[in-house]
């Protein structure tokens, strides 16, 4: 009777270790990502994300920004640490296999009461009032990882130590990026303070002329008058834009890590490519260190739902313990009288906590699911900021050619505006009208031109370029 029970518990003990199970990942969620970007009919898997930064500009003088940036920003700095202290982690995680050693050494003395059964014995049997105990011992504890609790502990550390790479790397792009635009809106404030100077000349002679009229009662007070307003409008333009030159300054002097100062620039002109090779929009998990990073994170998540699911099953554990103990100095390395050993092994499995642990369990995996709907996000977030940059690199070559032509348009205009003024044929609203106009369309053009170079910047910061 006793060897069926004994027989039937094991089959029981065996079916139930059967059904403990590590619980299965989630792959990673490959259908939001589309064919194509939106309107990129001709897309390849060539992709200038892969572009070293310092080949995909080639300004040198900001070539030497970025460079700096890299070397002395702070926040970067700060982000690279992050990475030191998660490698640390994962190389402490790598040890999760290996047996724990404790050397403890102690050494006690005991004086027990005359008329208590301790003391009494202590005096007649050892002759002594008092009973000291010394040892020396070497603890070795083995937990066996039957369920898979330590393998998706390293799992988990490794996934964290590779996110939080990825998203210094993903800072790092983000900050070439900056550096980049500001860097070329301080080039189209230096276009534009050369336009609103060459402007104030021109409105200083036609000033002149008007004075000269006025003095010879050719024209009244009101075109004096009008003509100096003007004068003032564009005198006002120039200490405007050299305070706005400052402060970029300042700005990017901050973003590569020194303290505000002048910054050595060329003159403004293009020299992006005006189409990127954009690849297709499955790319950006190789190449943009967030979506890369989000899918780590949903790695991450599936090792944790393993290691919770890992604590509902029971702990096999194998201990040892050897060393010297005696009760006399003297005596304490006696050897092998003084020499002592233990071993055993334990089997723990949850029982009054076991809610405790489904509802860590439950929560791990809604936490997963979580990260799922932020992968998703993130890939979209990640296509939406391509194709922004695509149709906006596109609009803005269109609106540049127009803008282009119609600046030329005003230079004749002024011009002629001038020629006509000068002999009499033309008034003065005329030729202030057409200074204004030219002034406000090469001051546009400047501005279109800067967006038309952040956007190739930032199609190239959205694809995942800036961090090879």
């Amino acid at each position: 009777m006793k060897s069926l029970v004994y027989k039937l518990a094991i089959i029981l003990l065996i079916g139930w270790l059967a059904s403990c199970k590590a619980s299965e990942d989630l792959g990673t969620p490959m259908d939001v990502f589309p064919e194509t970007f939106r309107d990129n009919h001709t897309a390849t898997d060539s992709n200038d994300a892969n572009i070293p930064w310092d080949e995909f500009f080639v300004d040198k003088n900001l070539i030497s920004l970025i460079d700096r940036g890299l070397k002395k920003n702070n926040n970067l700095l700060l982000a690279r640490k992050n990475v030191e202290v998660a490698q640390l982690n994962f190389k402490q995680a790598k040890w999760g296999n290996v047996p724990e050693f404790d050397l403890l050494v102690t050494a006690n003395s005991s004086r027990f009461s005359n008329n208590s059964l301790n003391g009494i014995s202590t005096e007649l049997f050892l002759e002594r009032k008092s009973l000291e105990d010394f040892q020396l011992q070497g603890l070795l504890s083995w937990e066996a990882d039957i369920w898979g609790k330590i393998r998706h502990q390293k799992q988990t550390a490794l996934a964290e130590y590779l996110q939080t790479a990825e998203a210094a790397k993903a800072f790092q792009t983000s900050l070439v990026a900056a550096i980049a635009k500001s860097y070329y809106n301080l080039l189209k404030l230096d276009a534009q303070l050369e336009v609103a100077e060459q402007n104030l000349q021109l409105n200083t002679r036609t000033k002149e002329i008007i004075d000269l009229q006025y003095a010879s009662a050719l024209v009244t007070t009101l075109a004096k008058d009008q003509a100096t307003a003007q004068l003032k409008q564009a005198e006002q333009l120039v200490p405007f834009l050299q305070g706005e030159i400052a402060a970029e300054e300042n700005t990017l002097s901050v973003l590569t890590g020194v303290a505000p100062n002048a910054i050595s620039r060329g003159i403004f002109e293009e020299n992006l490519p005006s189409v990127i090779e954009t690849g297709v929009p499955a790319n950006l998990l190789a190449e943009r260190p967030d979506v890369k990073a989000a899918e780590l994170g949903l790695l991450a998540a599936n090792a944790k739902v393993g290691i919770a699911k890992a604590m509902m099953y029971p702990a096999f554990r194998i201990t040892a313990a050897s060393g010297l103990n005696a009760f006399e100095a003297s005596n304490w390395f006696d050897l092998p009288g003084s020499v002592f050993g233990l071993v055993g092994g334990s089997l723990a499995q949850p029982v009054l906590n076991r809610r405790r642990l489904k509802t860590n369990l439950k929560t791990e995996q809604i936490r997963r699911e979580q990260q799922i709907y932020t992968f998703r996000e993130t890939v979209l977030t990640a296509i939406m900021e391509v194709s922004n940059a695509m149709v906006r690199l596109e609009k803005t070559a269109q609106q540049q050619e127009v803008a282009s032509l119609r600046v030329e348009a005003l230079e004749h205009a002024v011009g002629s505006a001038d020629l006509l003024f000068e002999n009499g044929v033309a008034n003065y609203l005329e030729v202030i009208t057409a200074q204004g106009n030219l002034l406000q369309s090469q001051l546009d053009l400047v501005e279109i031109k800067t967006t038309k170079l952040f956007a190739s910047v930032d199609l190239y910061r959205a694809l995942g370029g800036g961090w090879h």
